[in-house]
Formats: C-alpha cells, sequence, structure tokens
C-alpha cells in the first residue's frame, strides 16, 4: 500500500519554501517547511521526516552545523538530507563541510527535475512510496 513521504523543508527564503512546497504536494507528499534552524531541529524531532530538504544560510544557525547535530544524534542521523544551497559544494567541501551517506547536495538555482530526482533516489533506497 502505498503512502505519501514527509517531507521537511528548512529554508529562509519565502518564495524558495512555497516552490518547494508546490513541488512536492504535486507529487503527492506532505510538506512542512520552516524557515530557521533551531525551529527545524525540533520540527525533524516531532515530525520524523522521511527526508530533509536542509538549505546552509539560515538566519540562526549555518546548515552544516545543524547538519553535524543531526549526525551525532542517534535518531535525527537516520533521516536522509539533501543540502539544498547556493553555496558552492567545492568550497564547503574544502572547509572539510560535506554530505554523507546516502545524503545529498544540490546547488542553487535548480532544476526541478534535479530535485525531484533526488528526493525520489532516497525515498526509493529507504522503501518510501512516492505514489
Amino acid at each position: 500500500m502505498s503512502r505519501q513521504a514527509r517531507i521537511l523543508s528548512i529554508e529562509d527564503n519565502p518564495q524558495m519554501s512555497i516552490l518547494i512546497q508546490l513541488i512536492f504536494e504535486r507529487q503527492g507528499h506532505r510538506v512542512m517547511g520552516v524557515r530557521k534552524g533551531e525551529l527545524g531541529l525540533e520540527f525533524l524531532r516531532n515530525l520524523n521526516p522521511d527526508v530533509l530538504l536542509l538549505d546552509l544560510m539560515l538566519p540562526d544557525i549555518d546548515g552544516w552545523q545543524l547538519y553535524r547535530m543531526m549526525k551525532a544524534d542517534k535518531t535525527l542521523c537516520k533521516v536522509p538530507v539533501i543540502v539544498v544551497s547556493a553555496r558552492n559544494p567545492e568550497q564547503d567541501r574544502a572547509m572539510g563541510d560535506y554530505v554523507i551517506g546516502i545524503d545529498r547536495f544540490i546547488q542553487k538555482p535548480f532544476e526541478v527535475n534535479e530535485l525531484v530526482s533526488a528526493v525520489n533516489e532516497i525515498l526509493d533506497i529507504n522503501g518510501t512510496s512516492r505514489e
């Protein structure tokens, strides 16, 4: 039996947040969007999303710091993350910041199909239906 995926988006840009919500709600998923990292951390703990879409440039906490906090938590480390950022992934890697495991990095501006494919790939890996 299929079920909709629970997607959490931590994105401080209101237009980008709305775009992400529209993209994935049209795919039949539930999307919750928050604009601050600390609040996003609370939602992560309570929502138990199937995937997190994480912006790196947040007003209250650096996205990489939030990512490291997640990966250090025995429960939150299981949530797959797609970093969606305008920052350059090569520069972040040079600073020691990079995604691990099945997590992904997508640079803004992105192609909608690229983001949808990355989410679908993670949902497939984790056995979450997209239908």
